[in-house]
């Protein structure tokens, strides 16, 4: 069943439940970090769910993709925060890491039925 909105991705969905998750972790995090680490872990979490839902409505294949890349930078990135949040003890980050290795695998799954569907190789 092909996706008519990006609501339908479960890749979306897992996205989206990790980014609240992250809001409300980030809402115990110090004061002096609201425009530090607070800032940019929500910032890159945001970006996972928001580039899966640009991605779909791209015209071609290469697009698509481009922008799905864009949103496993920012799985990356959010990654790096949470271990930055547990080494400075702002918060139990390691129950977040198997989420988003999931949703990782989830959007190279969803990279490669693209390029497989389109006969498009990254390289």
């Amino acid at each position: 069943m092909r996706a008519k909105t990006f609501e339908d991705l479960l890749v979306w969905k897992k996205a989206h439940a990790y980014v609240l998750e992250i809001y409300r972790i980030t809402k115990e995090f110090p004061k002096s970090e609201i425009f530090g680490l607070t800032a940019q872990m929500r910032r890159a979490a945001v970006s996972m769910p928001a580039n899966i839902a640009e991605g779909l409505k791209k015209r071609t294949p290469r697009e698509k993709i481009r922008i799905l890349n864009i949103s496993q930078g920012s799985l990356e990135e959010s990654r790096y925060y949470l271990i930055l949040a547990e080494d400075l003890d702002y918060a139990n980050t390691a129950v977040f890491l198997p989420k988003l290795e999931e949703i990782s695998k989830m959007l190279e799954a969803y990279i490669r039925a693209i390029e497989t569907n389109h006969d498009i190789r990254r390289g």
